[in-house]
């Protein structure tokens, strides 16, 4: 044997597609055909989502493309669509389901009403019409699914429907024919009602799904259709498909903005609800950046065009929304492997019920029959298959309503469960931008405003960071800046100018020591600043000191009710920064965070991830997502802060759109909820197979309790639909968060 022909890495695997999957009816499905996609050598990664009908492959694209993938499908007995076709086949599907039921129901009907008049050979004969016209017409695609089964020397939910309906649809047949002797009842009730109850909990549980799914197809629905063009000739209504990178598109109020760009002229308010999922519009001036499919609410906008097509904030969050859903959390892992035992043990149940209840019971065929039929339809893995990806469905929906992009639907199971919280300072807890705190004259002789307004003056022109959180403050205190001469920008010092007469030195130590300006009348103040962790600078007019401005970069709000939500939550948080030990005791202080450390670097976060996980604990890091970026990786769950439009290139797990640490905390009370809502799902879904088998093989007939195939089918349908329902109870959260 040649080895020479090696598997290709992880590494190598460049390719990447998720597309839509006809055919999959349960966790088997799911197992089946994941497993025929990993026996090709070209694929690293194939997961399969039962609640989605998606699947995800990662490649190497050398040796496959997307054709090859198709035909992989294919050849396990199921159809590949592009996720574009998949939702407008979701809706035909939902509506074939219903058509099925509405038809099998009508025809069952008339066998159910006459089901106790086997001696009028005219009814019987229509019975055995209508059963036939519903087993190979409605019951049809049941045996299609078993067919593919089997050629794939699998079991799913379909051989069990179709071993059961046939039996029944068939031992009836023989019956009346008089195979069996002259008095031999006939049921063809059960195979008809079973058929129609199982296309009822079919068509219940497409409908359920989509309502999981909201989220997604609400985004879907959001891109506009038309744009309004500028061009040197006019203004031309267009579709918005035509618009290309560089454009220039008017927007007027009520107009959903078509793509990606910056304001180039005029002004509004933007609804950004759909994307930030915050309700108040935000002004957007000349400068600012928006995103298509927000909606203009007031004023005109003239926007350049910057994103088109897929390259658009929506179209990124479309895609991660996708892939968080097709995403198999890790507790999914229990229910693939019950799946892929199920549907064989249930056969061979059905089989030993059989045998007890014709050997032992002397009950006779047609009864021990029934029971056996009874085990094969109530028994069924589609409620396993549900139980988890529903549930990520909905809770991904409901922190996307809230701003919160949730990458991997596996993220929400990790979240939930994580025991310390790193927090790094700047951006996260705090704003990231400094704030003027403290405004100090020199003397009492000193106007406060006088002194605002001369250093306002100065930094009027600068574009540092102090400066502008100067001029900012001034006009907040209702001081405009004036207008000086002789400016003069000193990088490492300051400013000088003139201005009313006086020559101003506005800057730091260095720049008063250089004009001769001492600093003694203000010492005292300007050490009990500095120990705070403060950023001075320092104001003169002439040779003399006239005052001092403080600055320091403020906590967001929330940041404070968040960390001690996290600490009532039982998570303990650690803030680490860059900054020196001053500055990040006084912030931690501030923040009320359990730990703090200072002075460090990237790689020192790096390190600081590893060492918490290395003590066993589930670790989350929250970051900018930038010099974060290896500690948001390394970590357990990576939490971006401050996502913007690059929200697609933002290292982490979960992206808080809006930059807020509360929605940090809602994140982990979606996850610990949609995680309960997962293990609820599971724990039904075996404690219905648990005592729904025995009643169905007949154990509590001895108490009267007994059950009818055809109710049995009709219970393994409601199975899945009451997992489907319970998932979207998961909306009632949005009260608390």
């Amino acid at each position: 044997m040649n080895t020479d022909q090696s598997i290709p890495s992880p590494a190598t695997m460049s390719g990447e597609i998720t597309f839509g999957v006809r055919g999959l009816h349960c966790a088997s499905c799911v197992s089946t055909l994941e497993r025929k996609l990993r026996e090709h050598q070209a694929i690293s990664t194939a997961i399969v989502n039962l609640a989605a009908e998606t699947g995800f492959v990662r490649y190497d694209d050398r040796l496959l493309n997307t054709s090859d993938i198709f035909s992989l499908v294919h050849n396990a007995g199921y159809t590949p669509v592009e996720l574009a076709q998949a939702e407008a086949a979701s809706v035909d599907d939902l509506q074939s389901q219903r058509n099925w039921f509405i038809f099998s129901l009508c025809a069952a009907l008339p066998i159910m009403i006459t089901m106790g008049n086997h001696s009028n050979h005219a009814v019987m004969q229509l019975n055995l019409l209508l059963a036939t016209v519903v087993q190979f017409t409605a019951g049809l695609v049941f045996y299609r699914g078993a067919w593919s089964a089997v050629k794939n020397r699998t079991a799913n939910m379909d051989v069990l429907v179709a071993l059961g309906t046939s039996a029944a649809y068939f031992y009836s047949l023989a019956a009346y024919y008089g195979l069996f002797g002259a008095h031999q009842g006939v049921f063809f009730e059960t195979s008809a009602m079973l058929i129609a109850f199982i296309r009822l909990g079919k068509y219940l549980e497409a409908r359920a799904r989509g309502k999981a799914g909201e989220a997604l197809k609400k985004l879907l629905h959001l891109q506009a259709d038309k744009a309004i063009l500028v061009t040197e000739t006019g203004e031309e209504t267009v579709p918005a498909s035509v618009i290309r990178v560089g454009d220039i598109v008017l927007v007027r109020a009520g107009d959903v903005i078509p793509a990606d760009g910056t304001v180039i002229l005029g002004g509004g308010a933007v609804n950004e609800s759909m994307i930030t999922g915050e309700a108040l519009p935000v002004l957007k001036k000349v400068g600012d950046s928006v995103a298509g499919a927000t909606i203009n609410t007031n004023g005109y906008l003239h926007i350049r065009a910057t994103r088109i097509g897929e390259e658009t904030l929506l179209a990124q969050i479309i895609a991660m929304v996708r892939t968080a859903q097709g995403d198999k959390a890790p507790i999914q892992k229990f229910a693939d492997i019950v799946s892929a035992w199920f549907v064989p043990v249930v056969m061979l149940l059905a089989a030993v019920t059989f045998a007890y209840w014709y050997s032992f019971h002397a009950s006779g065929f047609l009864i021990a029959f029934r029971h056996a039929i009874s085990v094969l339809v109530i028994a069924c893995p589609c409620a396993m298959g549900l139980a988890t990806p529903t549930a990520i469905m909905v809770g991904s929906g409901i922190a996307l309503g809230r701003g919160i992009l949730v990458k991997r639907g596996s993220a929400l199971e990790v979240i939930s469960k994580i025991s310390i919280l790193l927090l790094d300072k700047t951006g996260t807890i705090t704003k990231g931008t400094p704030e003027m705190t403290d405004l100090v004259p020199v003397s009492r002789s000193v106007d406060p405003l006088k002194l605002l307004e001369c250093l306002a003056t100065a930094e009027a022109h600068s574009t540092h960071p102090l400066a502008q959180a100067a001029v900012a403050a001034a006009r907040d205190a209702g001081v405009e800046p004036g207008t000086a001469d002789q400016f003069e920008e000193r990088g490492g010092f300051g400013i000088t100018c003139q201005y009313g007469g006086f020559q101003l030195a506005v800057g730091n130590e260095r720049l008063m020591e250089e004009q001769g300006i001492s600093l003694a009348p203000l010492s005292k103040k300007t050490a009990t600043l500095t120990d705070a962790g403060k950023s001075l600078v320092y104001v003169a007019a002439g040779n003399s000191l006239v005052g001092v401005a403080a600055f320091a970069d403020s906590l967001r709000d929330g940041s404070l009710a968040a960390i001690t939500t996290l600490r009532s939550m039982g998570i303990t948080t650690c803030m680490i920064t860059g900054d020196h030990g001053a500055v990040a005791e006084r912030v931690a202080q501030q923040a009320g965070v359990d730990h703090f450390e200072a002075d460090v670097l990237p790689e020192r976060k790096l390190a600081i991830v590893k060492e918490y996980q290395s003590r066993g604990m589930i670790v989350g890091m929250v970051g900018d997502g930038i010099n974060d970026a290896p500690a948001l990786a390394q970590a357990d769950i990576g939490i971006a802060i401050g996502a913007g439009t690059d929200v697609a290139k933002e290292t982490g797990d979960i992206v808080l759109i809006k930059s807020e640490l509360r929605d940090a905390v809602r994140a982990i009370i979606i996850g610990r909820e949609t995680l309960g809502k997962i293990r609820q799902n599971l724990f039904w879904a075996l404690c219905y197979n648990v005592l729904g088998i025995p009643v169905a093989a007949g154990l509590l007939s001895r108490y009267g309790i007994t059950l009818k195939p055809e109710y049995a089918g009709l219970a393994m349908a409601f199975s899945s639909v009451s997992v489907v329902i319970n998932s979207l109870l998961l909306k009632r959260i949005e009260k608390k968060l």
